[in-house]
């Protein structure tokens, strides 16, 4: 009796479950919802794979639907591609019959590889549409890229191996070596790629290497994407020319740019994107000019330099994941240089292991949380892998009419080792740091009623009293406003006749940092 009645249960429940509707499929209707009418992919470099793009496909209705196809206008030819719901495409990049059930929803991912050639010639547009279903019941989502050719300078492979150039030296001395290769005068693609133009972007890919007796010179509005572990090494006797100019708009149309090659807005401000220039011990004569360099690694690294300084001048250096500028002792003259960190690395600038520095009407700034991140790093020393130091002689770092900010109380520091000298000197700087901590009683590098070491300087102990008063800190955008400690405090001695990074003549009184004091706008 116990099994018919248990097979009098089953025999129930099958037949609830034959008389059920919940999934039963009818053809869709054309009445589907889209989050987008049209899918952007942003603008990609030519043959160089977009980013992933989603789409989200809703079914409002109360009733379980099929969609007969999904799939694109220009068919298997499309140069995009898709999954949907995590279905992967077919030979003719389609999918049939595919159920979403009452008030759900769909996800599909589009990414695109195309080249240039395949764009609209008048502006450069690729397009497609996606299709859902067919006839009058037919819907359509729009497809959209801009394709941007460019010189690509990247690293051959012999025999499968990618080619390297040298980098530097492991603890043993032996030369260690990067993904990279030279240059090259007589390109077959690129032509001369010693003089880098403003007609077409340059994509580089590995380090392009400046070797021993060339001159790498990068013109007025020229465009350089670095792929991720990219960047430039000049080698011993290679010269870096970086001739930008002054714009006058905000497409900063004659200003070189440095940044990744990830053209998505959601990348355009991501700090570490790619490696960094490293100038190598022994290149010379190196030059740069109104640069714009964004979201690299170290943004530029320079290394015992010391048959001639590097010069760098009109330059903003932006998202650094470690630092702006690394000098090991090295020489650097800067003048009208802004540096904005945000990120936990090491700071704005690093003058590092002895060398000279003088840097004149320039910006440094650290919006970094953390304690142990600066604006400015000088030390003359460093410890070796027997805790040891090992020092050099700092002959000069000289700042005069700069700014040295940021979010922290104390946005500079100095480590010395007395068995070099140690030269440093701050003049008409505003120095946002706060020496009451008893640590600092005594420590004669931090006196600041030293007139030998600070002249004339303005010392912010917190955010509030002697303020930078910088227009966006967090957005990169380090002018300064009416209210600013900076303003009309800087020695016009070293202003007379300068213009400031944007090209305006420093008045007298002259102000502190980079830029020209500005009237912020109202909202």
């Amino acid at each position: 009796m116990r099994y018919l009645v248990l097979l009098g249960f089953l025999g129930l429940l099958l037949g609830m479950s034959s008389c059920r509707t919940d999934f039963d499929f009818a053809e869709s209707t054309g009445e589907l919802r889209f989050s987008r009418d049209t899918v952007y992919l942003d603008t990609v470099f030519t043959n160089i794979g977009s980013s992933t793009y989603m789409l989200k496909v809703y079914n409002k209705s109360v009733s379980n639907i099929s969609i007969p196809s999904i799939g694109f206008a220009k068919g298997a030819a499309s140069k995009y591609r898709m999954t949907v719901d995590g279905m992967a495409e077919n030979a003719t990049k389609s999918f049939s019959n595919v159920e979403l059930l009452a008030k759900d929803s769909l996800f599909i991912f589009i990414e695109t590889t195309v080249n240039v050639a395949d764009a609209n010639p008048t502006d450069f547009l690729y397009t497609d549409q996606i299709l859902f279903g067919a006839g009058s019941n037919q819907q359509t989502v729009e497809l959209v890229t801009l394709i941007q050719d460019a010189y690509f300078i990247f690293p051959n492979k012999v025999d499968g191996v990618k080619e390297v150039v040298d980098f530097g030296f492991d603890v043993e001395g032996n030369t260690t070596q990067v993904i990279g290769r030279n240059l090259q005068e007589n390109h077959p693609d690129n032509g001369n790629e010693y003089i880098w133009n403003s007609t077409k972007p340059y994509v580089v890919y590995g380090y392009a290497a400046v070797p021993e007796g060339k001159i790498l010179t990068v013109n007025p509005g020229a465009r350089i994407h670095f792929h991720k572990d990219s960047g430039i090494i000049v080698q011993e006797g290679g010269t870096l020319n970086i001739a930008g100019e002054t714009s006058l708009t905000e497409a900063l149309e004659k200003e070189v740019v440095f940044e990744g090659d990830r053209l998505e807005p959601n990348f355009a401000e991501t700090p570490g994107q790619w490696g960094f220039i490293y100038l190598r011990q022994g290149s010379k004569n190196h030059s740069i000019n109104h640069l714009t360099l964004k979201n690299a690694t170290i943004g530029i690294y320079a290394e015992n330099n010391f048959g001639t300084p590097l010069s760098i001048e009109n330059t903003q250096i932006y998202n650094s994941s470690v630092v702006g500028i690394l000098g090991r002792f090295a020489r650097i003259d800067g003048f009208n240089v802004v540096i904005n960190s945000r990120t936990r690395g090491v700071g704005a600038l690093a003058c590092t292991f002895g060398g000279t520095y003088n840097f004149t009407h320039c910006t440094f700034n650290n919006q970094s949380s953390s304690s142990t991140q600066y604006a400015v790093i000088i030390d003359n020393y460093y410890l070796d892998s027997n805790n040891v130091p090992v020092a050099f002689d700092l002959t000069a770092a000289n700042f005069t009419n700069c700014i040295i900010y940021g979010s922290n109380s104390r946005q500079f520091v100095l480590s010395k080792n007395d068995s070099k000298t140690f030269n440093y000197k701050f003049t008409n700087c505003l120095l946002k740091f706060n020496n009451s901590d008893p640590i600092f009683n005594g420590n004669e590098l931090y006196n600041f009623e030293n007139s030998a070491l600070y002249s004339n300087c303005i010392i912010a102990k917190n955010s509030f009293d002697f303020k930078a008063d910088f227009l966006n800190a967090a957005e990169n955008k380090l002018q300064i406003g009416a209210d600013s400690a900076a303003k009309g405090t800087a020695d016009f001695t070293f202003s007379n006749g300068t213009n400031d990074i944007l090209g305006l003549l420093r008045s007298n009184p002259s102000d502190m940092g980079a830029y020209n004091f500005i009237v912020f706008p109202t909202e």
